[in-house]
């Protein structure tokens, strides 16, 4: 990856993580899971108003490392408008980008969590909102943890 993208996606992750997006419980919320990292500390609720198999408002809440909350940050602006099934392929994609450090050739704010695969420990804090957001669509009740994830 040139310097000059590196300093980009770097500025992404910084940006989320100092504003984040959606930030906050949703008082509509009609679902809402929660997420745990006990090896990190990290801890992300996300909160989803459907409309019909849409998402229609998300927002989510929590603390942790920068990583996980500029994920999650980048995930609500990600996954508003988009049905469950659509939400499952964002969540592949971003998946293999921090596993493997392989972005897509089309420049996404997702593939600033690329550099992530260097660090194999942080994959659960990038993708511990994406599998909050998965649990609220699917209606899991079960807090999402990262040591029952693969990844």
């Amino acid at each position: 990856m040139s310097g000059d993208l590196t300093e980009l996606y770097q500025q992404v992750i910084l940006d989320h993580n100092k504003r984040p997006r959606n930030r906050g419980r949703l008082p509509t919320a009609t679902r809402v899971a929660h997420g745990d990292n006990p090896t990190c500390g990290d801890q992300c609720s996300v909160y989803v108003r459907l409309d019909g198999d849409r998402i229609a408002e998300i927002s989510f809440d929590g603390a942790g490392c920068a990583i996980s909350q500029a994920s999650a940050s980048l995930m609500t602006t990600q996954v508003k408008g988009k049905t469950a099934t659509e939400v499952k392929g964002l969540y592949d994609a971003f998946h293999h980008i921090v596993t493997t450090g392989e972005a897509p050739a089309e420049i996404s704010d997702l593939a600033a969590f690329a550099g992530v695969h260097a660090f194999p420990a942080r994959i659960k804090c990038a993708t511990l909102g994406w599998h909050a957001v998965l649990n609220a669509l699917n209606g899991d009740a079960v807090p999402a943890t990262t040591e029952t994830r693969a990844d």
